[in-house]
Parts: C-alpha cells; structure tokens; sequence
C-alpha cells in the first residue's frame, strides 16, 4: 500500500503556524471582512470618525493574546435615535401663556351731527343700562359729553354678549379706551407723539400771496400763520407786489411716516417793497412762545396793520377821492377792505368800545379807544359782536363784513385816528411792545440764533440751485 505523500512545510506557513495560532488567524479574517462592509455601507464623509469609533470598542480579553471581536457594534446598520425630550423654554412658556384671550367681536360707529353716546349706543344695539355704566365710567367719562362730527366709537362684546371695551378714537393721534372692571368701566387716555422733521420753503409771488404759496407745497392755514406774524409790519392787502418773496422755516409732523400736519414755524423772512423783515420764534421761561426780530424786538406791535384776514382792497386811504354814492369829492380818511360779507373783523389792538350802534350813514359801526391818544373805527359792518363799554383784546373779533349805511358794495371802512387827525393806517408807526429783558438775552441769543443760521442755509442752497 502506497504511503499518502505528504507536503513539506513550506516557509510561510511555519511563519503563521508557528508565531500566530490558527484560531487568532480566523478572527482577524473576520474583523477585515466587517471592516470592509463597513466602508461599503456607511457614507463616505463619515467613515473615517465612524471606524475609529467602533474598532475602539474592540476588546482584548481571556489575558492573553486572543482578540475577541463584537462584531455587533459595527453593523452596518443605525440605532433609530431616542424621542426628544420636551422642550423646557416651550413648556415654562405655554404654562405662563395661561388660557387663550377671549374672541370678541368689535364694532364701531361714526360720529354725526348731533349724535351723543345714547344714539351711537341704540346704532351699535346696545342698552341703556351699557350708555349709564360707560357714561359713568371712573375716569375721562366727561370727554364722552363733547362727541364730534367725523369721530368713531368702537365697541367690543365678548361670546356672552357682554360690552368689555370702548374705544372713542378722537385722532390718530388720540384715543380714550374704557374697560369693564368688577365695579363698572374704567376710562384712561392714550396719546401718540409725532416725529417733527424740519422743513423749508421759498416762494416768490408773481400772481398772490395764496396762489403762489399753494404751488409750492404750502397749504394755507401755513401762509396765513406767515402773514400773521408780519401783519404788524405788513398790510397784506394792499402791500403785496410782484417781485415780493418769502422763506419759512416749519415743522412737518409726522405718524408712522405719514404726514400728520405742520407744528411749529421756527423761523421766517419777508421781503416787501425792497425791505426785509425777519422773524424767529423764542419760547419764554415761562413756557409761552412769540416772535421777535433777531435783535430781540418783538414782532407783535399795538395794532395791527388790517384788521381783517381778506384777499383783495377796493379803495386806499385818498383825501381827494370820489365817493362811491354821492359822487362828490370828499375825504375818505380809511382804508375799504373789500371782503365777502360774514368776514370776521378784529379789534386793530386792546382797547375799551366806546361806541357801537347804528347811523344812515355809518351802518353798524364800532369805535375803540386805545389808551388816551388813539380811537379806530370800523364802519359798515353786517352784524356787531361787541357792545358800548366792552373791553376787547387785539384780533378779537368785533362784527363781521357787511354793506349796512351808505356802502355799494359788502367792506369794511377802518379808521386810525391820532388825537383827533386821521392817519393812513398803512403807514402811521405803530408802537412796539417790550424787547426781550436783557437778563434773558443770552437764554434769547442761545435760542434763535441757530435757527437764523439754519433758516440762512437752506436760503442760500435754495438760491444756488436755481437756474441762472
């Protein structure tokens, strides 16, 4: 019998055989075969961190040299992660968030003529015990007394019906809100403040003092407040040319970036006939505020130049005129405003009435004493506002436009009288009140002196901008 012919031990496997045992060789076959799918399976980016991972977890035990391998650990497939545990922020705010606010339901009415809060009440379906508890309200319950045209009322009821809130919104810029309370309603008052933002403007006047403003951008109650501060110094009526110009320097107000209106003018100039008059605003200690020239002399005087806001003069002071009726020369020692009948006409300055009554010639008429040397008269009045022995204050009004007496038309004469001599009311010096006290020139100077130089720079880029 043939003997089984036997292979000799070749080198390389004298060299595992003997230096590694049989076993140890199986294991590391197994750990090459997971590492390999290992890299096929898991995303490139993460394979490197995620071996070096796992063969860390590979442990050495029974003392010696033998590797053990949990083979379990580098599966190719991932634990689903743990639920999340509740957010702590979310749950501590959900408990301070408390119940949902109760839905109410909001409705609101218009003011009209003659409306008070019973009839807006009966319009929005309320009772007349909800107008006697909001009527009654702790607070700001009088504002509900004095309801005008153009405001709304809004109301709230809750799922029951019940009235829990009042908004009377008088502007945007004022609100009253009454709130049911466990004794009634309780009223508070919400106000909202304007951003004031600078603005300028210079008009020239080729046509009117009111035209010519409105086509660049003024709105008029803004034009009248100019003329009113030089009205001491300019007759409007019969002292504008062509050719004249002004500058204002305002406050435009503005809400949520919606111009609201105009504040204050801070600063303005003039320029009538060649000469310039320059007025700037100066607020008092005492919280009041006027107009003074930049030396301090106060623009108001003791009489105003017109005593009546209008837009055109039928006749100027003219000691030779024709008159009107009779057609015969005689003196007209006046000024005739011509203005729409109903035009307020006001007191030229403070004074004391020492006559008011009617004559064929006159009409209603009104003559006013100021001091011991001055009376101004107003003739042809439509109605009288004022009575004999009444003490009156400048620009308040006395009667109104009319064409009572011997008048062709609806206008106001007026008189400026200087110790029994007729002056031309256009042109008598008029005397000033007191300058600014020289203990307060300095708080004056530190005041209005930047606003004359803000008022100079925005004139002079207005002027270099204009065409040559």
């Amino acid at each position: 019998m043939m003997a089984r012919k036997t292979r000799s031990p070749g080198f390389w496997d004298g060299l595992f055989t003997d230096i590694l045992p049989r076993t140890h060789l199986y294991a590391a076959a197994a750990v090459g075969l997971g590492v390999v799918l290992l890299l096929m399976v898991v995303p490139s980016e993460n394979v490197s961190a995620y071996r070096e991972d796992q063969l860390a977890d590979i442990q050495v035990t029974d003392s010696g040299n033998r590797a053990a391998a949990d083979l379990s650990v580098i599966a190719p497939d991932i634990a689903p992660e743990p639920a999340s545990e509740p957010d702590v922020a979310e749950t501590l705010a959900a408990e301070k968030t408390g119940p949902a606010a109760p839905i109410l339901q909001w409705r609101e009415q218009s003011v009209r003529l003659g409306d008070n809060l019973s009839t807006l009440f009966q319009r929005l379906s309320l009772s007349a015990g909800d107008v006697y508890r909001v009527a009654n309200a702790a607070g700001e319950a009088g504002a509900l007394k004095r309801l005008r045209p153009g405001e709304t009322i809004a109301v709230a009821q809750n799922s029951d019906g019940e009235l829990v809130q009042v908004e009377y919104r008088r502007s945007a810029l004022e609100t009253l809100v009454y709130s049911r309370t466990g004794e009634g309603f309780e009223g508070q008052r919400i106000a909202r403040d304007t951003e004031s933002v600078p603005a300028y403007q210079r008009v020239t006047i080729n046509h009117s003092l009111f035209l010519d403003g409105s086509r660049a951008g003024l709105e008029n109650e803004l034009i009248m407040r100019v003329a009113r501060i030089f009205g001491w110094d300019i007759d409007f009526a019969l002292d504008i040319r062509k050719g004249d110009s002004f500058a204002v320097l305002y406050q435009e107000e503005y809400l949520d970036g919606a111009k609201m209106g105009n504040g204050a003018i801070l600063a303005a100039e003039f320029i009538n006939r060649g000469t310039r008059y320059r007025a700037v605003r100066y607020e008092k200690p005492d919280g009041s505020a006027d107009f003074y020239t930049p030396e301090g002399r106060p623009m108001r005087k003791a009489f105003l130049r017109a005593p009546v806001d209008f837009t055109r003069v039928s006749s100027n002071f003219n000691p030779n005129r024709l008159h009107p009726v009779f057609k015969t020369k005689r003196p007209h020692r006046g000024v005739d405003y011509a203005a729409a009948t109903g035009t307020p006409v006001y007191a030229a300055g403070d004074g004391k009435v020492i006559e008011a009554g009617y004559s064929r010639a006159n009409g209603n008429y009104v003559f006013i004493r100021h001091g011991q040397a001055i009376v101004t008269k107003y003739l042809h009045l439509n109605s009288k506002s004022v009575r004999r022995g009444q003490t009156v204050k400048q620009r308040q009004p006395i009667g109104t436009v009319g064409s009572t007496g011997y008048a062709t038309g609806p206008h106001l004469h007026y008189e400026f009288v200087v110790n029994g001599v007729h002056r031309n009311p256009r042109t008598v010096d008029l005397p000033e009140a007191d300058p600014i006290p020289a203990a307060q020139m300095a708080r004056f100077a530190s005041q209005t002196q930047p606003l004359m130089a803000q008022l100079a720079n925005y004139s002079e880029t207005h002027l270099a901008a204009l065409p040559e």
